[in-house]
């Protein structure tokens, strides 16, 4: 049994192969540029920003990726054009009304791990993901959570002989 298809492969962007990034409108059953530009790394960050965005609003986003290759198109996966893989359930069990300290603490912490994961060039994550980066900021003080932002600034090419993320 043949799974069945629920929207049509995304069709080669016109003109010269550039990075783009294809979203498909469930709406209007089309496909639409969302960014484009001769180097890969701000049509990936763009994919990831609209992609959260869209998910943030309800929406489950299907993003290609298309780039060049040889002179040639060539596209490519992107964690945004998978479907995001539901939750059993919450990862987080439900506890006391944290207090403001702590919940500024804990929003401190998440943002310096989201930026270390964007360092590295991961800039959509799926929801499983987020609740990976959850888990990581409710159970590790700030320092750990700093040590790891700087490894994966490290990783994604920062500067490896920095000592503070």
């Amino acid at each position: 049994m043949s799974p069945v298809q629920t929207r049509p492969e995304s069709p080669q962007p016109p003109g010269t192969p550039r990075w783009v990034a294809m979203f498909y409108e469930p709406s209007s059953v089309s496909w639409r540029v969302g960014a484009e530009s001769r180097y890969r790394f701000p049509v990936a960050y763009a994919m990831g920003e609209m992609a959260q965005t869209l998910r943030a609003r309800g929406a489950d986003p299907v993003v290609t990726l298309w780039g060049p290759r040889g002179g040639e198109w060539e596209r490519h996966d992107s964690p945004a054009a998978a479907p995001p893989q539901p939750r059993p359930g919450d990862v987080r069990a439900p506890g006391g009304e944290p207090g403001k300290r702590e919940e500024r603490l804990t929003d401190r912490r998440q943002q310096v791990l989201m930026a270390g994961l964007g360092k590295a060039g991961l800039y959509d994550l799926a929801p499983d993901d987020l609740a990976a980066v959850q888990a990581v900021v409710d159970e590790l003080d700030e320092t750990t959570v700093r040590r790891i932002a700087h490894w994966l600034a490290a990783a994604g090419g920062g500067r490896p002989g920095a000592s503070e993320a």
